[in-house]
């Protein structure tokens, strides 16, 4: 915001009563109008547009008209609302949104270096530019002078990402580590410290979430659902919770049924009947329900694999 914006914000507040409801579309700025109005009104509520078809789809975009439909819908309590996360958890989901950016484009630049190998006969395996051994190893191949140079200056960019993303990646791990919940996700044989807080970062204050369901919902791991005057069709999974948070939330469950007889034998029936697409779904949706119920009760496992609690709720 700029200076006279800001100033207009001061005013704004001087005005609020703490019976006032507020709703407002998200924005780059939403976060700052947020803090400041909250604690001045009864209920404050984040609507994400896109998600709101009155106003997308409305002919008049003008924001007078857009301003009404949003009064209008806040007193039917039917607008679609974006969770404000606190200050922490917000912080520590920018930080893993960062990383993952950049653990694609470390991808993608891998795969490129991958490319321009193979055209000229040289097959690595999928992982093999992951040490700095292969890095260099890359960069003394006897390629004409242009290949080199396309090499090199991948190779830094490559070299420059790994110390960014260890830079994050320390930074998650000690911060995440200080979050409620944390030790009792880290008791759960699967979950490690970067996913753990990345799982954290995403669900944010757990009682948020009135139940398992409502969760999954949020994760977009449960099926999409049709409804005709005498069927009812459910569909695949509706994936509108953070891509992020659903594969750290896959790979973790993955890993734990590697380890857990229950969730392995879960799993293996569900596969038998349904294939393993829809069985890695639903594993992951049995493990969220355990990650909802660690996070509810406070526990803390000392035998994961046979539901040991180190100590009560």
């Amino acid at each position: 915001m700029t200076e006279w914006e800001l100033e207009d914000l001061g005013k704004f507040v001087k005005k609020l009563r703490p019976s006032d409801e507020i709703a407002v579309e998200i924005t780059g700025n939403t976060r700052l109008f947020y803090d400041a109005v909250v604690p001045h009104v009864a209920r404050v509520v984040v609507v994400n547009r896109t998600q709101f078809k009155v106003i997308r789809q409305s002919v008049k975009k003008t924001k007078p008209h857009g301003a009404r439909a949003l009064a209008l819908y806040l007193s039917k309590n039917m607008l679609p609302e974006v969770r404000m996360k606190d200050k922490e958890h917000g912080q520590l989901a920018s930080l893993t949104q960062t990383r993952d950016t950049l653990v694609k484009l470390r991808r993608a630049l891998k795969n490129k270096v991958n490319n321009i190998l193979s055209a000229r006969g040289l097959n690595l395996p999928k992982e093999a530019l992951g040490s700095e051994k292969a890095l260099n190893e890359v960069l003394e191949l006897p390629f004409d002078e242009i290949v080199r140079i396309e090499l090199r200056v991948i190779v830094e960019q490559i070299r420059s990402l790994n110390k960014s993303i260890a830079e994050l990646e320390k930074t998650i791990g000690e911060e995440g580590s200080k979050l409620e919940g944390h030790k009792g996700l880290r008791s759960i044989k699967g979950i490690g410290k970067i996913t753990g807080a990345i799982l954290l970062s995403v669900i944010g204050d757990v009682n948020d979430f009135a139940g398992e369901g409502r969760l999954a919902s949020y994760f977009g791991i449960v099926p999409r659902v049709s409804n005709s005057n005498e069927t009812e069709h459910s569909g695949r999974i509706h994936k509108r919770g953070t891509k992020l948070g659903r594969t750290a939330l896959v790979q973790s469950a993955l890993i734990a049924a590697n380890y857990s007889p229950y969730l392995k034998r879960f799993y293996e029936q569900v596969k038998a009947r349904c294939g393993a697409g829809k069985a890695i779904i639903a594993l992951a949706r049995k493990f969220l329900g355990i990650i909802y119920r660690t996070l509810k009760n406070k526990w803390v496992f000392q035998d994961f694999l046979n539901f040991v609690l180190a100590e009560a709720s």
